[in-house]
């Protein structure tokens, strides 16, 4: 997909600095990757204290059925 972005310039020599990616395209790239990872950790830590477990769940046990 090709499409035209606005990006300031002086994020994306930064971002070319610290990465060992050779192109522009690939640092957009990496970055959109590890923002999409971090949205989903973010996600996953506002279920953090919903979820109700049986209080006789016992988890080794678990384990040696397998």
């Amino acid at each position: 997909m090709i499409t035209n972005l606005k990006i300031d310039e002086k994020l994306l020599e930064k971002a070319l600095a610290l990465c060992d990616h050779s192109t522009a395209d690939l640092v957009i790239e990496a970055a959109l990757r590890e923002y999409i990872q971090r949205r989903k950790q973010l996600k996953l830590l506002e279920l953090f204290g919903t979820i109700d477990y049986e209080e006789n769940y016992d988890y080794k046990q678990q384990r040696q059925i397998r």
